[in-house]
């Protein structure tokens, strides 16, 4: 046991007929850690869990707490096993034998497992060699893992019985005429074949334990944890996924390259994956671009606050070591923000106009009008526009759409708003879109001229006067009686041309 400060503390429970006797260690000698303790029978096993002994006797499991006051608990019964078996683990646990099942427990006699290990035959010994736990069968050693749940090896042997740990790696088991020694495979050979046969969670354990260097280790386990994420894509577990890899750091474009026609095809050429993509399609190709929507949103919340910082580089890694990553995090930010917007086509349209809407908005202005166009998305090509300062392409779709009888921008009044906003420095656009609307609904396209609105009231009134004089004469009386008697122009200009199209 380690005390508070760190320090460790060798503590022993001897059992002696019905009664446990405490001690610990100190100055070279053993000294009594609290008086005897009495128990219900005769211990036949026991190992200590933390704070507490686990007391194996030959009907029942009970717990007892070394607390000074000497609390004990009943746990559950032996089962058919001739013997109990109690077995410490590495992480302060204990194993508990109940027939052919081992469950884990705490100090507290809690399960902390969800299911109990299946042995195929009744253990009569037992060592933990983590991430291993070793079993003595009848006719043979068992070898399995907690978490996951795996039958890694078996071995047949001639009747063992006892087993123990000569230190890390070092496993001695023996019958009542034999002694063997079990060799480990070397760490990288296991972790080689764990790889091959999916079983990702425990390669981890074993890269975890591994006495390379820092560096090393972390790049096999980051490489370990890649090929899982892109396992349980393949699995068809893509939130878990996704998960994986935003933890990872791993580049988002070689994320989004596991989907089908969401990266140019060129840049998706030169991405490597560990095995082919699965394909996907109808509702499973929903789920999997709403789970790469969740992951976009964090990646792009995350690099969003991190644009203005000095470094201008992105910091994340390839998928497969070799493959090209992203640098610049403004090209990630445009690449994340057109692949929302294809997963969004793909998923829920009713969110396309909100990210065209935000203001630090990065869609590539090409390909997000390519896919909006191909999808017939009109209003929302007219947001893209907008937003990158594209007018002139927006009102010559307006203009287009206008004229389509099935379109949701039919008619004129979509181009009356939009040029209403254009404002001063638009003005040869305001003129050049607004002729269509003033030759056709007159009293409408006035509205371009005398909307109460901030940008429609500062344009310059001596040349909208002189346009409307130019191309509208009619609709000059009414611009100017606007002028002079809602917005209180005074200028001698404006009141005397009014009074010469009053005269003519």
């Amino acid at each position: 046991q380690h005390t508070e400060t760190g320090e460790e503390v060798l503590r022993m429970c001897v059992a002696v007929k019905k009664k446990l006797q405490l001690y610990f260690w100190k100055d070279r000698e053993f000294h009594e850690l609290q008086g005897d303790f009495s128990v219900p029978d005769v211990p036949k096993s026991m190992a200590w869990c933390e704070n507490s002994i686990c007391v194996g006797f030959k009907r029942d499991y009970y717990l007892i707490r070394v607390d000074g006051k000497g609390s004990i608990k009943e746990l559950f019964p032996t089962g058919k096993q001739l013997e109990p078996l109690v077995a410490p683990l590495a992480d302060g646990k204990v194993a508990v034998g109940q027939d052919d099942l081992t469950v884990v427990l705490n100090e507290e006699g809690i399960c902390t497992q969800k299911c109990a290990l299946n042995w195929t035959d009744i253990p009569v010994a037992m060592e933990h060699q983590p991430p291993y736990i070793i079993a003595v069968l009848p006719r043979y050693v068992e070898i399995r893992t907690f978490e996951p749940r795996l039958l890694v090896q078996s071995i047949e042997l001639q009747r063992p019985r006892f087993i123990t740990s000569g230190g890390s790696n070092i496993i001695y088991v023996a019958s009542n005429h034999f002694v063997w020694r079990l060799i480990p495979v070397p760490m990288a050979t296991q972790i080689q074949q764990l790889l091959q046969d999916k079983q990702f969670e425990l390669a981890l354990q074993l890269a975890e334990m591994k006495d390379d260097s820092d560096s090393e280790k972390q790049q096999q386990i980051h490489h370990i944890k890649n090929l899982y994420a892109f396992y349980l894509f393949c699995q068809k577990r893509f939130d878990e996924s996704m998960q994986v890899f935003a933890k990872l750091g791993t580049d988002p474009t070689h994320v989004m390259g596991l989907y089908p026609d969401l990266l140019p095809t060129d840049y998706r050429k030169q991405l490597q994956y560990p095995n082919p993509l699965p394909g996907l399609s109808g509702a499973e190709l929903e789920k999997a671009h709403l789970a790469l929507i969740d992951y976009l949103t964090q990646k792009r919340s995350q690099l969003v606050k991190k644009l203005n910082d000095s470094d201008h580089q992105s910091s994340t890694s390839p998928l497969m070591e070799g493959t090209p990553t992203i640098k610049s995090k403004k090209k990630l930010l445009q690449i994340i923000d057109t692949t929302l917007l294809k997963c969004y086509l793909h998923t829920n349209v009713a969110l396309v106009a909100p990210l065209l809407r935000l203001e630090n908005n990065h869609c590539h202005i090409e390909e997000s009008e390519h896919v909006l166009k191909k999808a017939h998305k009109y209003s929302e090509l007219i947001i893209l526009y907008e937003k990158k300062g594209l007018h002139e392409k927006a009102l010559q779709v307006l203009v287009d759409q206008s004229k389509k009888a099935n379109s949701p921008l039919k008619g004129h009044e979509r181009t009356v708003q939009y040029l209403q906003h254009l404002g001063t420095e638009n003005l040869h656009l305001i003129f050049s879109y607004s002729v269509w609307v003033l030759r056709d609904f007159p009293e409408d396209g006035l509205k371009i001229f005398t909307e109460d609105l901030p940008e429609v009231e500062s344009l310059p009134r001596d040349r909208v006067l002189g346009f409307l004089v130019e191309n509208f004469k009619g609709l000059a009386i009414p611009y100017l009686e606007h002028v002079i008697h809602v917005w209180e122009e005074t200028g001698s200009r404006f009141h005397n041309c009014l009074i010469q199209l009053y005269c003519e």
